[in-house]
């Protein structure tokens, strides 16, 4: 046993990232792969504010259970992750303590995060960080700015408190609180949010050549053009490891000015030349998620599906049913090498909407790499991404103060090479240069990853339209 599981310790020490390792102690030696050990205790270490049930929550095997010796690594290293996609901890580390022959107990380590940011906001208005930069010329005039207060475990129980307040180019008051674990057995949760803005310019139409056209009241833009108000509720069910159930609803209070809606401009912007709209919201979605990094993951596999319906009516105006899908996976191919293939679509009917309902490529994760200065509405999405990545240095830099929490930072670059393919479809009225053709772009790049799970994407991308140029993404996990 003592050479089987220091064999096993090791091997599984050498696999793990950012010093989440297992280790273990000297035992007697196995010779039946098939023996079990007994985990006659977990014992948590180093969480401050979490509570150590949801911790214990995310563990696959519980005190009193047994493991078989030959699935030791295996369900350590897949508990490791399940800790850490709880995206709480900065570091998860698994070790054993042998008592007895066939009795262990294991040890789970955590390095907290820090939760709290009361931070100052500085947030461009547009779509995304390139189009500020190369379009406006990273104008400071198109920038929101104010206080952003987030708790991401206010009790505890990974419950999430947002507070934005926001003005400048546009204001944004918001607050959600978000508690996923809300009854005793940790599998049921809830969210509520509200919040209000109001906006200098809107975009109201999109040109032939796929670029928005904004409407202002006057050069400028001293007065507001259009607000909205929301407030939604959702519930959610988590009862494994890796399905969730999600069922929300929301009101959505929506007025522009009326020269939006005019024949000059788009009477179609919410439908039949309205210039102010009540909407409702329902949505399911569902989600599976069994990766070794819910923020960056190079191995597992996630996938959704979703169904939503906008509006009491079902056609007109703001009425819509929404479809959704999508299905990524991530392969581990050794060597630091690594590729992933993801593949989302959607519907929406009737296939004629308004022009707020016609959101397609370009916005938020849905576009292609290499077409970020562009949209592509419609109705119809087909979207698939796939890269090809190499991990080529890894390494920490201490800092020079003591932070508990952040004792280094840590940073990993990945070289990369990515194709995609597209397709959007839209009513022939509403059609543009990019509707209703096969799309395709290509490109390669850097991808650093850092503290928290901050990444960094450098792109240099070209597409179909012999267009081509350095794009920046940045994602966070706070």
């Amino acid at each position: 046993m003592y050479c089987a599981l220091l064999l096993l310790s090791c091997s599984f020490a050498k696999s793990q990232n950012q010093n989440n390792a297992l280790s273990g102690t000297a035992v007697m030696q196995f010779q039946d792969s098939s023996a079990r050990l007994h985990v006659k205790d977990i014992v948590v270490k180093g969480n401050k504010i979490t509570k150590e049930y949801l911790i214990l929550r995310e563990i696959q095997f519980k005190k009193g259970d047994s493991i078989v010796i030959a699935s030791l690594n295996q369900q350590l290293e897949q508990a490791r992750h399940q800790v850490y996609n709880t995206t709480l901890f900065t570091e998860v580390k698994f070790d054993l303590s042998m008592v007895s022959a066939y009795d262990v107990i294991v040890i789970v380590t955590v390095r907290e995060r820090w939760y709290i940011y009361p931070v100052p906001q500085f947030k461009p208005v547009d779509r995304n960080f390139n189009e500020w930069i190369k379009t406006y010329n990273a104008s400071l005039k198109r920038v929101n700015y104010g206080l952003k207060f987030v708790d991401y475990n206010l009790s505890g129980r990974r419950d999430q408190l947002r507070l934005f307040f926001l003005t400048g180019f546009s204001r944004d008051f918001s607050f959600s609180y978000n508690a996923p674990y809300s009854n005793s057995k940790l599998t049921e949760g809830f969210v509520v949010s509200a919040g209000y803005s109001q906006k200098k310019e809107i975009a109201y139409k999109t040109t032939y050549t796929d670029s928005l056209l904004f409407y202002t009241s006057d050069s400028l833009r001293t007065q507001f053009v259009g607000s909205t108000f929301y407030a939604t509720a959702g519930y959610a069910i988590r009862r494994g490891f890796f399905n969730k159930h999600f069922f929300n609803a929301g009101f959505y209070r929506i007025i522009v000015t009326d020269s939006i809606a005019s024949p000059k401009y788009n009477p179609n912007y919410l439908g039949d030349g309205k210039v102010a709209a009540n909407i409702f919201d329902l949505t399911y979605t569902y989600q599976y998620a069994n990766v070794n990094n819910v923020l960056y993951a190079t191995k597992g596999k996630t996938a959704f599906i979703g169904a939503s319906k906008r509006g009491i009516g079902f056609t007109g105006g703001i009425n819509a049913l929404t479809l959704e899908a999508g299905y990524n996976k991530y392969y581990d191919l050794g060597k630091k090498w690594y590729s992933s293939i993801q593949l989302s679509s959607r519907l929406i009917l009737p296939l004629r909407q308004a022009y707020i309902n016609q959101k397609g490529l370009g916005y938020g994760d849905s576009y292609l790499r290499g077409l970020e200065y562009l949209v592509i509405d419609g109705t119809v999405t087909g979207l698939i991404k796939s890269t090809l990545k190499k991990k080529i240095v890894e390494f920490k830099i201490p800092l020079p103060f003591k932070i508990k929490s952040l004792p280094y930072i840590p940073f990993t670059f990945f070289a990369k090479t990515y194709a995609d393919v597209g397709y959007e479809y839209n009513k022939k009225e509403f059609a543009t240069n990019l509707n209703n053709r096969l799309l395709y772009t290509g490109g390669f790049g850097i991808d650093i990853l850092t503290f928290y799970d901050v990444n960094l994407r450098i792109e240099y991308s070209f597409n179909q339209l012999n267009q081509k140029g350095l794009f920046l993404h940045t994602q966070s996990g706070f």
